[in-house]
């Protein structure tokens, strides 16, 4: 299983200090006694400039990275591995309403495998597994952390998001820390193809993407007490805004463990609306 304990990017004191704190069992352990009891705030933001990266990988070393009963999507022993990196739009509670937009927006990048269903006690659902989230800055990072199972947040030395008219750009530098690396660039085309690999696995362009895109949950791993997190989410991706790219590179940190039987499928979300409506434990 992937293991998802946390280091800073930079060494020193500090760093340590943020690690005890964002890998503290005993602090998890009161927060969900507590939060359990209470409902759960509703998260908005307005996000932009989705950059989904997507790779046909071996099935087989895909489930090594799964907990014990999860049942991982697959097609002729191939399944779907992506990396989505955007921007957020004033990332926070919808309690606020319009003060909403004193936020912040940082960036976050989410890496995740596709589920045949959803395991026991979870509704079936479209649903995905949590690998690996990265973010670009220490409050939202170690927020996740301390007040949340559903992400296993990670923070970057470094990250960038560059999207144009003709080119899209993302990076992610892990320095001396947790946060795998990222380098893709793409251009945008007109074009709506698919290779041969993933003809295999879909009909069309279309298909693809909203398999790829359209999801209502999300599952991660709890180390603490070996359980599984159930988070809904509502992430109505609007496919005819959708933009194609073609990956001119894609250099990914968890490509050695998955390695690509394909080559990469990449496109753009201009915008969409994001809420995070629930987290359980199952």
């Amino acid at each position: 299983m992937q293991d998802n304990t946390y280091r800073h990017p930079r060494a020193g004191g500090p760093g340590r200090l943020f690690a005890a704190l964002a890998n503290c069992a005993h602090f998890a352990k009161l927060r969900q006694a507590v939060m359990s009891r209470l409902p759960f705030l509703t998260l908005h933001s307005d996000v932009r400039d989705v950059v989904y990266v997507s790779w046909l990988v071996d099935a087989a070393a895909a489930q090594t990275l799964l907990p014990p009963g999860v049942a991982l999507w697959q097609r002729d022993g191939k399944t779907p591995f992506t990396v989505l990196t955007y921007r957020h739009g004033h990332f926070g509670p919808a309690l606020p309403g319009p003060l909403r937009r004193l936020m912040p927006s940082p960036l976050q990048s989410n890496w995740r495998l596709y589920l045949d269903h959803t395991p026991a006690g979870a509704p079936d659902v479209p649903c995905v597994y949590f690998l690996k989230n990265i973010m670009d800055s220490l409050p939202h990072a170690l927020g996740t952390r301390l007040f949340s199972d559903i992400l296993p947040t990670h923070l970057a030395a470094g990250m960038t998001l560059e999207v144009g008219a003709t080119q899209a750009r993302c990076s992610i530098a892990s320095g001396a820390g947790s946060a795998p690396a990222l380098d893709v660039q793409a251009d945008i085309t007109a074009e709506h193809g698919l290779d041969a690999e993933w003809q295999q696995l879909f009909d069309n362009w279309r298909d693809a993407v909203a398999f790829l895109a359209c999801q209502d949950a999300a599952i991660a791993s709890v180390p603490r007490n070996g359980k599984l997190v159930f988070g809904e989410i509502d992430l109505p991706v609007d496919l005819d805004q959708v933009q194609a790219l073609t990956a001119v590179r894609a250099d990914c940190g968890l490509l050695a463990q998955l390695p690509p039987l394909s080559a990469p499928l990449a496109f753009l979300v201009p915008k969409v609306p994001f809420k995070a409506l629930s987290e359980r434990l199952l």
